[in-house]
């Protein structure tokens, strides 16, 4: 009689399949979740709608919205210090180290970043319509620094290497440290670079309205892109986790099906 006990190793592939497949599910639920209240939160832009929404508001104020315009100066710009005309209103330029110790344990090279430099610039920014040359309605972005999300460019990125004589070779020797490279870089958010940014806006007076950290605990969020190109991102990871959560659930069931084909289906074929 032949042995009819499923193999370990697909068991094992069965296992891991359902598992991640119910994993991956979780995951898609949860951003369907954050997307569905995404698309709760108004949407402007600086222009007379957004103002004629404030002044009909309680206290000149709406709680939390989403706004998305085009970055412009409200005075001078900052220069990128590596590239020419490349102006910005946040600029970020983070000088590391890599260096390599010697693990007496491992008798290994292992790597470490050590003497990191890093300095933030920003000069007062607003967001304006697409387009304008003149911009009518200005939303002043408020401490953009204090803002979460991915909103700038990098702009510039520079590895040298380090250069060994044979006295830094002999000191490596006894340390048992030695330098491998300088990395410069800069990220800017550029000036006329689309945004969107969340948070709470106020109307201060004639038609400049501010946009700033909510007063409710939600997160202040600036965007790298329009609304549309920042909701597309989600939607597109929405569909990678649904489509992760099929082909892991298809190969579990699968192996399943294979696995009791093999415990029962013979049995009936000899049976017979």
């Amino acid at each position: 009689m032949g042995d009819s006990s499923p193999d370990p190793l697909v068991l094992i592939g069965m296992g891991t399949s359902i598992a991640f497949s119910g994993l991956f599910f979780k995951l898609y639920r949860e951003k369907k979740e954050e997307i569905k209240m995404l698309k709760k939160i108004p949407v402007f832009k600086p222009d007379d709608h957004l103002l004629k929404v404030l002044n009909a508001s309680s206290h000149k104020r709406l709680q939390y919205v989403a706004v998305e315009g085009v970055v412009q100066a409200d005075g001078e710009v900052l220069q990128s210090k590596f590239v020419p005309r490349c102006h910005g209103v946040i600029q970020k330029v983070v000088v590391e180290e890599h260096w390599k110790y010697w693990n007496y344990l491992t008798r290994t090279w292992n790597s470490r970043t050590i003497n990191k430099n890093e300095t933030n610039n920003s000069v007062p920014f607003s967001l304006v319509q697409p387009g304008s040359y003149i911009a009518d309605v200005h939303v002043k972005v408020q401490n953009p620094l204090e803002a979460s999300g991915c909103h700038m460019e990098r702009v510039y990125s520079k590895m040298r290497r380090a250069q060994e004589g044979l006295a830094e070779m002999v000191a490596q020797g006894l340390s048992g440290e030695k330098p491998v490279a300088m990395v410069e870089s800069e990220q800017m958010l550029r000036v006329g670079s689309s945004l969107t940014g969340f948070g709470e806006v106020v109307l201060e007076g004639g038609r400049v309205v501010s946009l700033r950290a909510p007063q409710d605990g939600r997160s202040y969020i600036l965007v790298p892109s329009d609304y549309r190109s920042f909701m597309d991102r989600h939607e597109a990871s929405a569909s990678m986790w649904k489509t992760l959560t099929a082909m892991t659930g298809l190969t579990g069931a699968s192996l399943f099906a294979a696995v009791l084909y093999k415990a029962f289906g013979k049995q009936d074929d000899r049976s017979r």
